[in-house]
């Protein structure tokens, strides 16, 4: 059974064809029989679309399960976060079916080490990820999933010009 993880810039704009882009994937990845969705927690596309996994298994398919890979305890990873966002990600980790932390501590290297647990456990990074931004923690991801083999589908090239 393929696994899928997501990957994306904490900036994005997201507007109503990334969202329909992004549904039709997965719906198309859930007929392939998909039901593990795994993210890691950060601001922009992850928390985007772990909330839009949380919103379609509750109204959609009750067996899609979010698993969560954080880089460290919540309440470091969140330190610096204003309190929407905090809010929003709480809830988020509330709801999902499983967390992982891979660092005890907030550190130089908890980042890096969350993307590869992601790449590690999954078979389909489902990513936004536009190639100008290379040297970000998406392309770091996005390289290594290619290296490793995993299936990617880039959202970034469904919705703009490359």
């Amino acid at each position: 059974m393929k696994k899928v993880f997501f990957t994306g810039h904490r900036v994005f704009n997201y507007n109503r064809e990334i969202y329909q882009n992004f549904k039709s994937e997965l719906i198309k990845l859930m007929k392939e029989g998909v039901t593990d969705f795994y993210a890691g927690g950060a601001l922009g596309w992850d928390m985007t679309f772990e909330r839009s996994i949380i919103n379609f298994r509750e109204n959609h398919v009750p067996l899609v399960r979010l698993h969560l890979v954080l880089p460290c305890p919540p309440e470091e990873q969140t330190a610096r976060w204003n309190k929407y966002d905090k809010e929003a990600y709480f809830k988020i980790l509330e709801a999902a079916d499983s967390v992982e932390i891979v660092s005890e501590h907030y550190d130089k290297n908890c980042m890096k080490k969350r993307n590869e647990r992601l790449v590690e456990l999954g078979d389909v990074c489902l990513c936004y990820y536009n190639k100008n931004h290379y040297r970000s923690g998406t392309g770091q991801t996005v390289r290594l999933a290619e290296k490793c083999g995993r299936e990617i589908i880039n959202l970034y090239r469904k919705t703009t010009e490359d």
